[in-house]
């Protein structure tokens, strides 16, 4: 069987959900997927880039993560979608590529597929559960599988987030734990769009 396709779908403005995307594909390599990631395109205004040294920095050390396209999505058979929380919801910038997916949807072609979410917020309890139902929402929309990480690995329990990893800024970068929670995340994903590619023929 053909290894499972994933796209790494991702908006990160200092970095952050970043780290998390790279560790989720880390974990989806090792799984044996075929793995892209790719960031959203940035639509914030440069002066508001400029005035936080972190976030034009990230800009810098970013420039070659290839920008998202629908063709990622229409080419993979699951998808992980990473966004820090906007007063509990989905950042505007992966919201913006969002709502250009309508011809896809349109066609079926976000149908059937495998998807799950990450974040990040700046404190603890500061919307990390309802931006991961936000984008739930999308999901179901487009007649998507949501394989959440639940409780199913030990890790889970260290990381304590069954909709999807997560990590509050106001801590640090994310340590050893919260990065394997994103492995663990992604691996999950992994095994369950190969069950799926694996039982379709039959």
């Amino acid at each position: 069987m053909e290894p499972v396709n994933l796209a790494i779908v991702y908006y990160s403005a200092t970095g952050t959900v970043h780290t998390l995307a790279k560790a989720a594909a880390e974990g989806a390599e090792k799984a044996g997927a075929n793995v892209r990631l790719r960031k959203v395109a940035e639509t914030a205004p440069a002066e508001a880039i400029n005035a936080k040294e972190e976030w034009a920095q990230h800009i810098r050390d970013t420039a070659d993560v290839d920008v998202v396209s629908g063709d990622d999505l229409d080419w993979a058979d699951a998808a992980l979608f990473g966004t820090p929380t906007r007063f509990g919801n989905v950042s505007s910038q992966l919201k913006a590529f969002i709502d250009t997916l309508g011809p896809l949807w349109f066609h079926g072609k976000l149908s059937n597929k495998v998807y799950s979410a990450f974040t990040a917020s700046n404190t603890p309890h500061g919307g990390q559960e309802s931006t991961l139902l936000a984008l739930s929402n999308v999901f179901y929309h487009w007649g998507g599988i949501i394989v959440p990480p639940g409780y199913t690995d030990p890790i889970q329990f260290q990381s304590g987030n069954p909709y999807g990893t997560s990590h509050v800024v106001g801590s640090g970068p994310p340590g050893d734990v919260t990065l394997q929670a994103a492995r663990y995340q992604a691996r999950r994903v992994v095994d369950t769009a190969a069950a799926l590619k694996a039982g379709r023929p039959a």
